[in-house]
Protein backbone atom coordinates (compact mmCIF):
# COMPACT_ATOMS: atom_id res chain seq x y z
CA UNK A 1 0.00 0.00 0.00
CA UNK A 2 1.38 3.12 -1.27
CA UNK A 3 1.98 6.75 0.77
CA UNK A 4 0.73 8.53 -2.55
CA UNK A 5 -2.96 7.83 -3.78
CA UNK A 6 -3.42 9.52 -7.05
CA UNK A 7 -7.56 10.17 -6.65
CA UNK A 8 -6.64 11.60 -2.76
CA UNK A 9 -3.46 14.12 -4.06
CA UNK A 10 -5.52 15.23 -7.03
CA UNK A 11 -8.23 16.03 -4.93
CA UNK A 12 -5.60 17.86 -2.36
CA UNK A 13 -4.26 20.02 -4.96
CA UNK A 14 -7.68 21.02 -6.56
CA UNK A 15 -7.69 23.26 -3.20
CA UNK A 16 -4.49 25.16 -4.41
CA UNK A 17 -5.35 28.57 -5.77
CA UNK A 18 -2.72 31.31 -6.95
CA UNK A 19 -2.79 33.01 -3.65
CA UNK A 20 -2.39 29.80 -1.40
CA UNK A 21 0.50 28.69 -4.03
CA UNK A 22 2.38 31.78 -3.41
CA UNK A 23 1.59 31.77 0.16
CA UNK A 24 3.33 28.35 0.27
CA UNK A 25 6.25 29.36 -1.84
CA UNK A 26 6.74 32.31 0.59
CA UNK A 27 6.77 30.49 3.50
CA UNK A 28 8.89 27.86 1.91
CA UNK A 29 11.56 30.48 1.09
CA UNK A 30 11.30 32.17 4.01
CA UNK A 31 12.39 28.38 5.81
CA UNK A 32 15.38 27.60 4.01
CA UNK A 33 16.79 30.98 3.69
CA UNK A 34 16.10 30.90 8.09
CA UNK A 35 18.40 27.61 7.88
CA UNK A 36 20.89 29.43 5.57
CA UNK A 37 21.85 32.38 7.73
CA UNK A 38 20.75 30.80 10.96
CA UNK A 39 18.47 33.53 11.58
CA UNK A 40 14.68 32.81 11.72
CA UNK A 41 12.88 34.84 8.32
CA UNK A 42 8.96 34.09 8.45
CA UNK A 43 7.48 34.86 4.93
CA UNK A 44 3.34 34.54 4.81
CA UNK A 45 0.96 32.83 6.33
CA UNK A 46 0.56 28.76 7.68
CA UNK A 47 -0.02 26.23 4.50
CA UNK A 48 -1.22 23.71 7.32
CA UNK A 49 -3.45 24.28 10.91
CA UNK A 50 -4.78 21.50 13.58
CA UNK A 51 -7.35 22.44 15.38
CA UNK A 52 -8.90 20.74 18.15
CA UNK A 53 -12.71 20.18 18.39
CA UNK A 54 -12.16 18.40 21.75
CA UNK A 55 -10.07 17.48 24.75
CA UNK A 56 -12.56 14.50 25.61
CA UNK A 57 -12.15 11.39 24.84
CA UNK A 58 -14.44 8.02 25.11
CA UNK A 59 -11.45 5.80 25.33
CA UNK A 60 -8.19 5.39 28.18
CA UNK A 61 -5.23 5.05 26.37
CA UNK A 62 -1.87 4.62 28.35
CA UNK A 63 0.28 7.04 26.10
CA UNK A 64 -2.47 9.83 25.61
CA UNK A 65 -2.91 12.38 27.85
CA UNK A 66 -6.65 12.67 27.04
CA UNK A 67 -6.75 9.19 27.46
CA UNK A 68 -5.18 9.50 30.98
CA UNK A 69 -7.17 12.36 32.27
CA UNK A 70 -3.59 14.23 32.78
CA UNK A 71 -4.33 17.84 31.06
CA UNK A 72 -3.30 20.66 33.10
CA UNK A 73 -5.41 22.99 30.74
CA UNK A 74 -8.82 23.01 30.78
CA UNK A 75 -11.20 20.59 28.70
CA UNK A 76 -14.00 21.65 26.29
CA UNK A 77 -15.35 22.12 23.31
CA UNK A 78 -14.61 24.18 20.23
CA UNK A 79 -17.23 26.95 19.88
CA UNK A 80 -18.70 27.14 15.95
CA UNK A 81 -19.07 30.74 15.69
CA UNK A 82 -14.69 31.02 16.86
CA UNK A 83 -14.20 28.44 14.50
CA UNK A 84 -16.25 30.13 11.90
CA UNK A 85 -14.37 33.45 12.86
CA UNK A 86 -10.59 31.82 12.36
CA UNK A 87 -11.48 30.07 9.08
CA UNK A 88 -12.46 33.14 7.90
CA UNK A 89 -9.56 34.92 8.98
CA UNK A 90 -7.16 32.05 7.38
CA UNK A 91 -9.05 30.82 4.77
CA UNK A 92 -7.24 32.49 1.77
CA UNK A 93 -3.77 31.65 2.62
CA UNK A 94 -5.05 28.08 4.45
CA UNK A 95 -4.91 24.82 2.33
CA UNK A 96 -4.78 21.85 4.59
CA UNK A 97 -6.90 21.62 8.39
CA UNK A 98 -6.44 18.84 10.25
CA UNK A 99 -9.46 18.90 12.26
CA UNK A 100 -8.01 17.33 15.36
CA UNK A 101 -5.26 17.38 18.14
CA UNK A 102 -6.14 15.65 21.30
CA UNK A 103 -9.83 14.13 22.29
CA UNK A 104 -12.41 12.30 20.24
CA UNK A 105 -13.72 14.84 17.26
CA UNK A 106 -17.09 12.88 17.10
CA UNK A 107 -18.00 14.07 20.72
CA UNK A 108 -18.79 17.99 19.45
CA UNK A 109 -21.69 18.27 18.18
CA UNK A 110 -21.06 20.52 15.90
CA UNK A 111 -18.21 19.21 14.77
CA UNK A 112 -19.18 18.05 11.00
CA UNK A 113 -21.16 21.36 10.67
CA UNK A 114 -17.53 23.17 11.11
CA UNK A 115 -15.81 20.18 8.81
CA UNK A 116 -18.46 21.53 6.08
CA UNK A 117 -18.02 25.15 6.64
CA UNK A 118 -14.28 24.64 6.02
CA UNK A 119 -15.15 22.45 3.18
CA UNK A 120 -17.29 25.45 1.46
CA UNK A 121 -14.03 27.54 2.03
CA UNK A 122 -12.65 25.36 -0.62
CA UNK A 123 -9.83 23.79 2.26
CA UNK A 124 -9.04 20.25 2.61
CA UNK A 125 -9.91 18.88 5.81
CA UNK A 126 -8.54 15.69 7.46
CA UNK A 127 -9.56 13.92 11.14
CA UNK A 128 -8.86 10.93 13.02
CA UNK A 129 -10.91 9.23 15.19
CA UNK A 130 -11.52 6.13 16.98
CA UNK A 131 -14.42 5.32 15.08
CA UNK A 132 -16.87 4.32 18.04
CA UNK A 133 -19.59 7.00 16.91
CA UNK A 134 -19.71 6.45 13.25
CA UNK A 135 -22.82 4.70 13.11
CA UNK A 136 -25.05 5.05 10.06
CA UNK A 137 -26.66 8.20 10.64
CA UNK A 138 -23.13 9.94 11.48
CA UNK A 139 -21.20 8.00 8.31
CA UNK A 140 -23.71 9.57 5.96
CA UNK A 141 -23.34 12.56 7.70
CA UNK A 142 -19.59 12.71 7.48
CA UNK A 143 -19.81 11.64 3.88
CA UNK A 144 -21.87 14.86 3.33
CA UNK A 145 -19.53 16.83 5.04
CA UNK A 146 -17.28 17.29 2.47
CA UNK A 147 -14.91 15.72 4.46
CA UNK A 148 -11.86 14.78 2.55
CA UNK A 149 -9.42 12.27 4.35
CA UNK A 150 -10.48 10.05 7.43
CA UNK A 151 -8.34 8.26 9.32
CA UNK A 152 -9.57 5.71 11.58
CA UNK A 153 -6.93 4.41 14.41
CA UNK A 154 -7.57 0.47 14.23
CA UNK A 155 -4.70 -1.09 16.52
CA UNK A 156 -5.33 -4.68 16.84
CA UNK A 157 -6.89 -6.97 14.28
CA UNK A 158 -8.53 -9.03 17.61
CA UNK A 159 -10.40 -8.00 20.26
CA UNK A 160 -7.79 -8.94 22.53
CA UNK A 161 -5.34 -7.18 21.17
CA UNK A 162 -6.91 -4.00 20.46
CA UNK A 163 -8.11 -3.67 23.86
CA UNK A 164 -4.46 -3.58 25.28
CA UNK A 165 -3.67 -0.14 23.85
CA UNK A 166 -6.96 1.17 23.06
CA UNK A 167 -8.64 0.72 26.89
CA UNK A 168 -12.15 0.72 26.51
CA UNK A 169 -12.43 0.56 23.31
CA UNK A 170 -14.36 -2.02 21.12
CA UNK A 171 -13.10 -3.34 17.64
CA UNK A 172 -16.59 -4.40 16.10
CA UNK A 173 -17.39 -1.04 16.76
CA UNK A 174 -14.27 0.12 14.76
CA UNK A 175 -15.05 -2.11 11.94
CA UNK A 176 -18.81 -1.73 12.09
CA UNK A 177 -18.12 2.57 11.51
CA UNK A 178 -15.79 1.93 8.48
CA UNK A 179 -17.64 -0.17 6.83
CA UNK A 180 -20.99 2.65 7.40
CA UNK A 181 -18.57 4.84 5.92
CA UNK A 182 -17.48 2.52 2.83
CA UNK A 183 -21.45 2.23 2.58
CA UNK A 184 -22.53 5.52 2.20
CA UNK A 185 -19.24 6.73 -0.19
CA UNK A 186 -20.87 3.85 -2.22
CA UNK A 187 -24.15 4.79 -2.20
CA UNK A 188 -23.51 8.65 -2.21
CA UNK A 189 -21.10 8.41 -4.98
CA UNK A 190 -18.62 9.82 -3.41
CA UNK A 191 -14.80 9.29 -3.52
CA UNK A 192 -14.34 11.62 -0.47
CA UNK A 193 -13.19 10.89 1.91
CA UNK A 194 -10.06 9.14 1.70
CA UNK A 195 -10.71 6.50 4.17
CA UNK A 196 -7.34 5.39 6.34
CA UNK A 197 -6.78 2.42 8.80
CA UNK A 198 -4.10 4.01 10.98
CA UNK A 199 -2.28 1.27 12.97
CA UNK A 200 -0.21 2.28 15.98
CA UNK A 201 2.88 -0.01 16.27
CA UNK A 202 2.99 -1.21 19.76
CA UNK A 203 4.75 -4.50 21.10
CA UNK A 204 1.56 -5.86 22.06
CA UNK A 205 0.35 -5.71 18.28
CA UNK A 206 3.07 -5.82 16.20
CA UNK A 207 2.47 -9.15 14.99
CA UNK A 208 -0.48 -8.25 13.18
CA UNK A 209 1.03 -6.05 10.89
CA UNK A 210 -0.11 -8.27 7.88
CA UNK A 211 -3.35 -8.94 9.45
CA UNK A 212 -4.56 -5.31 9.25
CA UNK A 213 -3.35 -5.10 5.79
CA UNK A 214 -5.68 -8.03 4.71
CA UNK A 215 -9.18 -6.37 7.24
CA UNK A 216 -8.11 -3.02 5.26
CA UNK A 217 -8.88 -4.89 2.38
CA UNK A 218 -12.21 -7.11 3.33
CA UNK A 219 -13.71 -3.70 4.80
CA UNK A 220 -13.10 -1.43 1.50
CA UNK A 221 -10.77 1.43 3.00
CA UNK A 222 -8.64 3.19 0.69
CA UNK A 223 -5.17 2.66 2.64
CA UNK A 224 -3.37 1.26 5.87
CA UNK A 225 -0.77 3.76 7.37
CA UNK A 226 1.46 2.40 10.01
CA UNK A 227 2.18 5.27 12.86
CA UNK A 228 5.21 4.86 15.54
CA UNK A 229 3.85 5.48 19.07
CA UNK A 230 5.18 8.39 21.04
CA UNK A 231 6.34 7.14 25.04
CA UNK A 232 6.20 9.37 27.43
CA UNK A 233 9.00 7.33 29.59
CA UNK A 234 10.93 5.85 26.85
CA UNK A 235 13.93 5.75 28.69
CA UNK A 236 12.27 2.22 30.63
CA UNK A 237 9.14 2.26 28.55
CA UNK A 238 6.87 0.94 32.01
CA UNK A 239 3.98 0.06 29.55
CA UNK A 240 6.45 -2.36 27.43
CA UNK A 241 4.93 -0.60 23.93
CA UNK A 242 8.28 -0.25 22.32
CA UNK A 243 8.14 -2.59 19.41
CA UNK A 244 10.80 -5.26 18.83
CA UNK A 245 11.19 -4.27 15.10
CA UNK A 246 13.03 -1.32 14.65
CA UNK A 247 11.49 0.13 11.75
CA UNK A 248 8.24 1.09 13.80
CA UNK A 249 10.04 2.09 17.00
CA UNK A 250 11.00 5.93 17.28
CA UNK A 251 13.55 4.56 20.15
CA UNK A 252 16.61 3.14 20.16
CA UNK A 253 18.13 0.70 22.69
CA UNK A 254 21.27 1.98 24.28
CA UNK A 255 22.72 0.07 27.14
CA UNK A 256 19.75 -0.63 29.45
CA UNK A 257 17.79 2.19 28.05
CA UNK A 258 16.02 3.28 25.07
CA UNK A 259 16.94 6.73 23.79
CA UNK A 260 15.32 8.93 20.36
CA UNK A 261 16.67 7.44 17.20
CA UNK A 262 15.62 11.70 15.85
CA UNK A 263 18.89 13.74 16.39
CA UNK A 264 17.21 16.75 16.74
CA UNK A 265 18.86 19.39 13.96
CA UNK A 266 18.12 23.30 14.71
CA UNK A 267 15.52 23.28 12.63
CA UNK A 268 11.95 22.56 12.31
CA UNK A 269 9.76 23.03 8.87
CA UNK A 270 6.35 22.56 11.49
CA UNK A 271 7.42 26.00 12.74
CA UNK A 272 7.39 28.00 9.77
CA UNK A 273 4.28 25.92 7.66
CA UNK A 274 1.87 25.07 10.44
CA UNK A 275 0.40 25.27 14.12
CA UNK A 276 -1.87 24.23 16.65
CA UNK A 277 -5.24 25.60 17.48
CA UNK A 278 -6.55 24.53 21.14
CA UNK A 279 -10.54 24.72 21.07
CA UNK A 280 -10.38 27.56 23.79
CA UNK A 281 -7.80 29.47 21.28
CA UNK A 282 -4.74 28.83 22.41
CA UNK A 283 -2.10 28.86 19.46
CA UNK A 284 0.87 26.46 20.56
CA UNK A 285 3.69 25.12 17.83
CA UNK A 286 3.12 21.57 17.10
CA UNK A 287 1.11 18.99 17.93
CA UNK A 288 3.69 17.96 20.45
CA UNK A 289 2.73 20.41 22.85
CA UNK A 290 -0.39 18.40 23.59
CA UNK A 291 -0.82 20.41 27.25
CA UNK A 292 0.16 23.46 25.74
CA UNK A 293 2.43 24.81 27.83
CA UNK A 294 3.96 26.90 25.22
CA UNK A 295 1.75 29.19 24.63
CA UNK A 296 2.55 31.95 21.77
CA UNK A 297 -1.07 33.72 21.24
CA UNK A 298 -4.72 33.42 22.03
CA UNK A 299 -6.96 33.78 19.27
CA UNK A 300 -9.58 35.03 22.06
CA UNK A 301 -7.73 38.36 22.76
CA UNK A 302 -5.83 38.85 19.05
CA UNK A 303 -6.27 37.75 15.83
CA UNK A 304 -4.26 35.13 14.01
CA UNK A 305 -2.02 37.50 11.66
CA UNK A 306 -0.72 39.29 14.86
CA UNK A 307 -0.23 35.85 16.98
CA UNK A 308 1.78 34.46 13.74
CA UNK A 309 4.57 37.37 13.77
CA UNK A 310 4.36 38.30 17.35
CA UNK A 311 7.38 38.21 19.42
CA UNK A 312 6.61 34.92 20.99
CA UNK A 313 6.81 33.74 18.12
CA UNK A 314 9.95 34.88 17.08
CA UNK A 315 11.34 34.26 20.03
CA UNK A 316 10.54 30.05 20.11
CA UNK A 317 11.91 30.61 16.71
CA UNK A 318 15.01 31.77 17.62
CA UNK A 319 15.58 29.75 20.74
CA UNK A 320 14.88 26.74 17.93
CA UNK A 321 17.14 27.31 15.73
CA UNK A 322 19.44 27.92 18.48
CA UNK A 323 19.54 25.04 21.19
CA UNK A 324 16.01 22.62 19.82
CA UNK A 325 17.63 20.01 22.14
CA UNK A 326 16.61 22.19 25.11
CA UNK A 327 12.89 22.51 24.35
CA UNK A 328 11.09 19.90 26.32
CA UNK A 329 8.19 19.17 23.82
CA UNK A 330 11.33 18.61 21.09
CA UNK A 331 13.19 16.48 23.03
CA UNK A 332 10.80 13.29 22.39
CA UNK A 333 9.80 14.21 18.58
CA UNK A 334 9.33 11.48 15.94
CA UNK A 335 10.53 14.04 13.10
CA UNK A 336 12.78 11.96 10.46
CA UNK A 337 10.80 8.23 11.51
CA UNK A 338 7.46 8.49 10.47
CA UNK A 339 6.55 5.04 8.89
CA UNK A 340 4.06 5.08 6.12
CA UNK A 341 3.62 1.62 5.09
Amino acid sequence: MSRINITDTTNLLSKLTLRRAWNAAKVLGSFYLSRLTGKPVQWGYPVSISFEPTTSCNLRCPECPSGLRAFTRPTGMLENQFFRQTIDEMHKELLYLIFYFQGEPYLNPAFLDMVQYAASRKIYTATSTNAHYLNDENARKTVESGLDRLIISIDGTTQEVYQQYRVGGRLDKVIEGAKNIVKWKKTLNSSKPFVVFQFLVVKPNEHQIEEVKQLAKDVGVDDVWFKTAQIYDYEKDPNQLIPTIDKYSRYKKKGDVYEPKNKLANHCWKLWHANVITWDGLVVPCCFDKDAQHQLGNLKEMSFRETWNNEAYKMFRKQLMNSRKNIDICSNCSEGTKVWG
